[in-house]
């Protein structure tokens, strides 16, 4: 396969980018859309040019850091599907593609493809744990947990905080992300004393971070690639309210 890619190229985060076209050529159709980037930086770098940054590790469609916007859809055309697991055989020989950054206030961008996802880290860190006593693990089955809450909790835990619902959101918005967040501890027992404090204080921290609100649209949950239902964004909304309604304030 020979393709066309369109690349957005940005030295650092005070420059002013642009699409800049590079062609690759011998691309097989096994390969994965970042083993082309390897290809391309390959020659970039054999020819002394910079070599184009993106984010990488597992590689697996676990990790979450891999993530870029192609031909105007985050992580691609494939449903339920990381960049890092999208293959080239879903393209075609000639194609022309645009491979962007995720677009978003609370994502700056750093150099070319790679984006500040910290912002998702400090919503975490707001309120995204339990307490627990220390010292040896309780026995397994002394805590039961309702086969409909753990389903829950375990559906809400697939995602892999990749961002890619905050680049689709046209508000930029990470609602899918605290949803879930919130939805997988809020549905266990264990999860119960921080339950009114945790939704507080990680919803506090999504607005602190610049991201948008949630207008229901849908765009995220269209291309999530662990497939979070919409109705998570609902059950913040339940908890906050409920929270608020039991007098629990920041």
């Amino acid at each position: 396969m020979r393709l066309t890619l369109n690349i957005w190229r940005q030295a650092h985060s005070e420059a002013t980018g642009r699409m800049v076209p590079y062609r690759v050529g011998d691309i097989s159709p096994e390969m994965s859309f970042l083993e082309v980037l390897d290809v391309l930086n390959e020659e970039l770098t054999a020819q002394g040019e910079d070599p184009v940054a993106f984010d990488h590790d597992c590689r697996e469609g676990i990790c979450g850091m891999c993530g870029v916007v192609i031909d105007g859809i985050a992580h691609g055309p494939e449903a339920l599907t990381t960049t890092c697991q999208l293959h080239m055989r879903h393209f075609e020989d000639g194609q022309e593609i645009d491979i962007e950054p995720w677009r978003a206030g609370a994502f700056p961008v750093l150099k070319d493809l790679v984006v500040d996802r910290s912002a998702l880290d400090r919503i975490v860190a707001s309120g995204g744990f339990i307490t627990a006593p220390t010292g040896s693990a309780p026995e397994a089955n002394s805590t039961p947990v309702a086969r409909e809450d753990a389903d829950r909790a375990f559906d809400a835990a697939a995602c892999i905080s990749c961002g890619a619902c905050v680049a689709a959101c046209p508000n930029g918005s990470a609602s899918l992300f605290l949803g879930a967040k919130i939805t997988h501890l809020g549905s266990l027992p264990q999860g119960q004393p921080e339950r009114d404090s945790r939704a507080v204080a990680m919803s506090e921290q999504h607005d602190a971070e610049g991201f948008g609100g949630c207008t229901q649209i849908g765009e995220c949950t269209a291309v999530c690639p662990a497939g979070i239902p919409l109705d998570m964004i609902s059950q913040t909304s339940s908890d906050v309210l409920g929270a608020l309604s039991r007098g629990h304030y920041s």
